[in-house]
C-alpha cells in the first residue's frame, strides 16, 4: 500500500504532493514500483495536527481517487469521516482507511456497510492532539487486541460483515516506541482475531531509535528501517503494509514471501 498524502502538512514529506496532479503522478509512479494499493489521505493524523473539515478533505482527495480509479487503481481512502468516505467510494475507491476505528464518526460503519468497501479499523485512543498522553499500557498486545475487538463488535452492530474488515494495530497512535515494538513482535497475536491485517510503520518516529543518530530527525532517513519492518512483518503474516517508499518494500515482502514458500 502506497501512501499518497494531499495534504500541505504531513510529517512525512511537508506537503510534497498537496497539489492534485502532482498527487496523481506520484501515485503513478509508486504503482509502476509495484504498489497494489493506493492510499489517498487528505487530512495529516500526526500528532498535534488540527483537524480539517470533511469539505476540504473531500475537495483534497476526490480529483485524485477519480483519477486513479479510472486508470483501474486499487484506492484507498484515509479518513475519520463517513462523509467522506461515502463519496470517495462513489468516486471509485475500494477500501476506506478509517484510523479512528469508528470512533470519530459514529456514522461510520453504516456509511461503510452500504457502500460495501473494504474497512481498515485501527487501533486508536484520543485524537491527534491528545493520544500521545493516552499512551499507557499494562500489557499493550493484549490492551490493543480487546479493543480492536470492540471496535469490530461495533462495527458489526453497524451492518460491516466480516469479510470487509482489516484490522491495524496503530503504531505511533497513543503509543511510544517500546508499544509500537513489541506489538510488532507479537503480530500473531493481532492476525488470531481473525482479520487481515494492515501494518503501517512507515517512517513513523520509533524508527529514529534504529537509525544512526545523526539522521534520527529526519523521516526520509528511516524508509531503510521501514523495508526491513516490512519484511518481517509480512514473514509475519501482515496481509498489507502501508509505506511511502514502495520499490524497497515491493522486494522485500516478495523475498519474505518466497522465504515463507521454501519453508
Amino acid at each position: 500500500m502506497g501512501v499518497v498524502n494531499v495534504t500541505p502538512d504531513s510529517f512525512s514529506d511537508g506537503g510534497q504532493w498537496y497539489d492534485t496532479d502532482v498527487a496523481i503522478a506520484h501515485a503513478r509512479h509508486l504503482l509502476t514500483q509495484g504498489a497494489d494499493i493506493i492510499d489517498v489521505g487528505g487530512e495529516s493524523t500526526r500528532p498535534g495536527a488540527a483537524p480539517v473539515t470533511p469539505a476540504e478533505e473531500a475537495a483534497r482527495v476526490l480529483p485524485v481517487v477519480e483519477a486513479l480509479a479510472r486508470e483501474g487503481a486499487v484506492v484507498s481512502v484515509d479518513t475519520v469521516n463517513a462523509a467522506t468516505a461515502e463519496a470517495v467510494v462513489a468516486a471509485g475507491a475500494q477500501i476506506v482507511n478509517d484510523v479512528s476505528g469508528g470512533l470519530a464518526d459514529a456514522a461510520m460503519a453504516g456509511a461503510v456497510a452500504r457502500a460495501g468497501a473494504v474497512y481498515v479499523i485501527q487501533h486508536w485512543r484520543g485524537t491527534p492532539e491528545t493520544m500521545n498522553s493516552l499512551a499507557v499500557y499494562d500489557d499493550v498486545v493484549a490492551e490493543v487486541c480487546a479493543e480492536l475487538r470492540d471496535r469490530v463488535h461495533q462495527a458489526r452492530a453497524g451492518g460491516v460483515r466480516d469479510h470487509q474488515i482489516v484490522l491495524d494495530p496503530g503504531l505511533g497512535f497513543a503509543k511510544n516506541a517500546e508499544h509500537n515494538w513489541t506489538l510488532l513482535a507479537h503480530l500473531d497475536a493481532l492476525t488470531a482475531l481473525g482479520h487481515p491485517v494492515l501494518v503501517g510503520a512507515s517512517r513513523k518516529r520509533f524508527l529514529s531509535g534504529v537509525v544512526p543518530p545523526a539522521l534520527a530527525a529526519e523521516p526520509l532517513a528511516r524508509d531503510h528501517a521501514t523495508t526491513a519492518v516490512s519484511a518481517l512483518a509480512a514473514q509475519s503474516g501482515a496481509w498489507a503494509v502501508r509505506v511511502h517508499e514502495v520499490a524497497a518494500t515491493a522486494d522485500a515482502v516478495r523475498v519474505a514471501a518466497a522465504w515463507r514458500a521454501h519453508r
